[in-house]
This record gives C-alpha cells, structure tokens and sequence, in this order.
C-alpha cells in the first residue's frame, strides 16, 4: 500500500523587509560655532605658552659643596639658558649636572615668571680606593682619579668591580672596632682574594682567603678577652691558623702573650 501523499503545499520562505535607520539632522550651524570655538581655544592655548615662554633671566642653584665649583655648574647649564622658560628640557638638564663629578643628586625646577631654581648635593668622600681613586659613603667608586685626596680618608684596595664588596666590610670593621677604642685605616684584597686590615695604631691583620668571617669572629673576640689592652704593642696578627692565631710583638714591646695553633694551608 502507497504511502498517501500530502496535499498541503509549503508555503515560500518569508523575506525581510529593510530596516531603515533614519540618522537625526544635524545642526550644521552649531557644529560650525563649535568647531570655531575649539580653534579659538586652541590659539589662544598656544599664543599663551608662547607669550609665557620667555627667556630665563636668572638661575638660582641651592646647596652646600665645597668641591662642585660655580664654574662646573655655569658649564653644565650654558647649552640650555638659549631655551624658553617652559621649553627647556628640564630632565636633560638635571642629568647634565648630575654627570659632573663629586654631584651625587641634582634636581630642577621653574621658578614663575622666568628662574630657574637647581638643588645640588654634593658626594660624600668615605674612602679612597688604590692610588686616587674616591669611594662615597654607599662603596660606589664616584671618582677614579681625584687630583686631591683629604688625608685623613682611609685606604682600600682590591681587584676593579670589588669596590662595594670591599667598603662594605671596612665599613662594619670600622664600627666594631670604635666600640673598643680602635680606628681602621686600611683593608685590602688581593687577587687571590686574601684580606689584610691595618689600624691607626699601627697593627696589621691578616685573615686569608677561607673562613674570612670566622676569622673576624675570632680577632673580634681575641680582642675582648686580652688583646684591647696591649694592643698598642701588637705589630701583627695572624689569623690563618686553624685553631688559634699569632701575634707579633713591636721592637721593645716586654709583652709576652701569644696563642697559636697549625697554620691553614689554604689560607
């Protein structure tokens, strides 16, 4: 038996009709003003920076330095004075002067209607590094041949990008040894990477290349329990001893202390 056929038809697909969007008229006439009003904002923006952008008439520089001369910082700000008073190049300025030898910061700003104000801060020489070379107070080397040195600085020496390394550990020497009365003048690596300290009073100290903190442990503690009272009358100690150290007595010295063990081998 067949299968019955249907009658009913499809119906054709349904299109869609266009949508229009319709777009608001446009008031041409307040556009235009507006548009005017924008340009007449905008000259009269401009015509003010160009009416404020005077020449700079005076510079005024701040801060206490004795080794920064008037000359260096007039030579720094000379290729930037020709520039208007909002035009210069402020950053590039500060960086100049900040370049110049013995300036750890400088900073500058605009003073209305027409100055320049620039603040300088001058480095602080902490110690000298080999023959002329000038070490500020965080171990960074900030001169590498200074044509004067206060005589007063202390002396380090070590192989070139040991500068901080170095400072750092004179530095906190320094503080331990003030607590008992002594002065650091002198710390020293070689390339082997041996350590040599000498005080004010003549003593020389040598740790070695090994175990470099527990050999300060020790000449610290040595110090404490006998050596701080005599210690005027000491030329060296040897801290490259396993167990103990040695000491060497100045010509004439009646002291007679001394502790020693088998020197390290690697030191």
């Amino acid at each position: 038996m067949s299968p019955r056929r249907s009658n009913r038809r499809k119906s054709p697909p349904k299109t869609r009709k266009p949508v229009r969007i319709q777009l608001p008229d446009l008031n041409w006439s307040l556009f235009a003003n507006a548009t005017v009003l924008l340009g007449l904002l905008v000259g009269i923006y401009f015509g003010t920076l160009w009416a404020l952008d005077t020449q700079i008439s005076e510079i005024r520089i701040e801060g206490k330095f004795e080794r920064v001369s008037a000359l260096q910082v007039e030579s720094a700000i000379t290729p930037f004075v020709d520039e208007g008073f909002l035009s210069i190049d402020l950053r590039n300025l500060q960086s100049a002067i900040a370049d110049m030898p013995w300036v750890e910061q400088a900073s500058v700003r605009r003073s209305w209607p027409s100055a320049l104000v620039v603040s300088i801060t001058e480095q602080r020489a902490a110690a000298r590094w080999h023959k002329s070379g000038l070490l500020n107070v965080y171990g960074e080397l900030f001169v590498e041949d200074a044509s004067h040195i206060p005589a007063e600085l202390p002396h380090l020496s070590g192989p070139p990008g040991s500068e901080l390394q170095v400072a750092m550990r004179f530095f906190e020497l320094d503080k331990q040894l003030e607590r008992r009365g002594l002065m650091a003048t002198e710390l020293a690596v070689d390339d082997r990477g041996s350590w040599k300290l000498a005080l004010s009073n003549g003593m020389q100290i040598r740790f070695g290349a090994v175990a470099v903190e527990d050999r300060i442990t020790r000449f610290l503690e040595a110090l404490d329990s006998a050596l701080a009272p005599v210690a005027d009358e000491v030329d060296y100690i040897d801290m490259r001893y396993t167990n103990g150290f040695a000491i060497g007595w100045k010509p004439g010295s009646r002291v007679k202390l001394a502790e020693k063990g088998e020197i390290d081998p690697h030191a």
